[in-house]
């Protein structure tokens, strides 16, 4: 099998040495060159374009925010942000999302050696994912991924012994992607009117990134956008993101649906996970919930969408021509969770027709 080739970018020479020593010790890699900047990075590129490119945000002589929309127009290229764990990294990162990056891994303010044994899989991973995605309608060759154990759903929730007692008419939606996300999610809610449903939603990302990408998501829809926080209640024109680096549960309280987050291990190795989220709704809400599995890499929410539509829940798929990476809708419809598959322009529309005739947001919390 071809290996994957894979330029990094960054001004660091430690993190150039480290992620070239990353992947020398991957199988199926091939990095076709490391270098301090952009402009150094045009020139490589020139001789051999890389499959994956590993992209630093803030660097010298050309930020990676300009490179990256370089590349997006001249020959659009799955890459992969690594940005450093702070505030201000995440909303750089997210500007870098917006641009056409498929990807995040986080790295350390120090200790990057020691980042090199913690973090190897999550990179490897990333950039085999990465490598698979359709990129402004340029398909990647697929590409296996090496299988690593992984939790199921019951390492946070025990699945529910009967069916969910329903004695409310709240609708809630509830909604799972992981790569190519950020860009569907920003199209989805944008679309949406002041008085939809309320959402719950996952986004497989790190910790303090999904508060930024809250507060952008919020300032460019009319719905309220906000990173879910223990106790928030789901309230019609609402959407909460599950927080990065934990899990989101619905839970009922009286006739109003509420949100827990909760500490936990990696669950379809993400934490928040979709297959969490999408149980606690199947047991919560029942029928009185639409799931929803967009694009991502991977299996995670494909269990959960099942036992959502088993519980009486409508259940969507977002269609491959329209995902950046068609994994996880795909292994929802193939396990038969999935009860219709829609194109990415079609979600919004298909989360109104959620509300009954004559909806018009709800009455309490407005």
């Amino acid at each position: 099998m071809t290996p994957i080739s894979v330029l990094i970018v960054d001004d660091s020479a430690v993190v150039r040495q480290v992620l070239v020593a990353m992947f020398k010790e991957a199988p199926g890699f091939e990095v076709i060159a490391a270098v301090a900047d952009p402009l150094l990075a045009i020139e490589r590129m020139k001789l051999r374009w890389p499959d994956v490119i590993v992209l630093d945000v803030e660097m010298p002589k050309m930020d990676g925010i300009t490179f990256l929309k370089k590349v997006m127009n001249e020959r659009p290229t799955p890459v992969v942000i690594c940005s450093t764990l702070t505030e201000r990294g995440a909303k750089t990162t997210l500007d870098a999302l917006a641009a056409g990056a498929v990807a995040i891994v986080t790295k350390p303010k120090l200790g990057l050696k020691q980042f090199l044994s913690e973090s190897a899989q999550e990179m490897i991973s990333t950039v085999r994912s990465a490598a698979r995605a359709r990129v402004s309608k340029t398909v990647r060759r697929e590409l296996p991924l090496t299988p690593t154990p992984k939790l199921t759903a019951d390492a946070i929730l025990p699945a529910a012994s009967g069916p969910a007692t329903i004695r409310t008419t709240e609708r809630v939606v509830a909604l799972g992607t992981s790569t190519g996300g950020t860009q569907a999610l920003e199209l989805v809610l944008t679309s949406l009117p002041r008085v939809s449903p309320g959402l719950v939603i996952v986004q497989h990302m790190p910790e303090r990134f999904t508060a930024a990408f809250a507060s952008r998501l919020d300032g460019l829809c009319e719905i309220e956008v906000r990173e879910a926080v223990d106790n928030d209640r789901v309230l019609p024109g609402r959407a909460l993101i599950a927080p990065g680096g934990k899990h989101m549960t619905l839970r009922r309280s009286g006739a109003q649906y509420v949100v827990s987050v909760v500490d936990g291990p990696l669950v379809n190795r993400h934490r928040p996970s979709v297959d969490v989220l999408f149980r606690s709704v199947a047991r919560s809400a029942g029928q009185n919930a639409l799931g929803i599995i967009m694009t991502g890499m991977g299996d995670d929410g494909a269990a959960g969408l099942l036992e959502m539509r088993t519980a009486g829940a409508r259940t969507l798929a977002q269609d491959e021509d329209s995902c950046v990476v068609f994994g996880m809708p795909k292994e929802a419809i193939r396990r038969g969770g999935v009860e219709r598959v829609v194109p990415l322009s079609n979600v919004a529309r298909e989360i109104m027709q959620l509300a009954p005739p004559g909806w018009a947001g709800g009455a309490a919390g407005v």
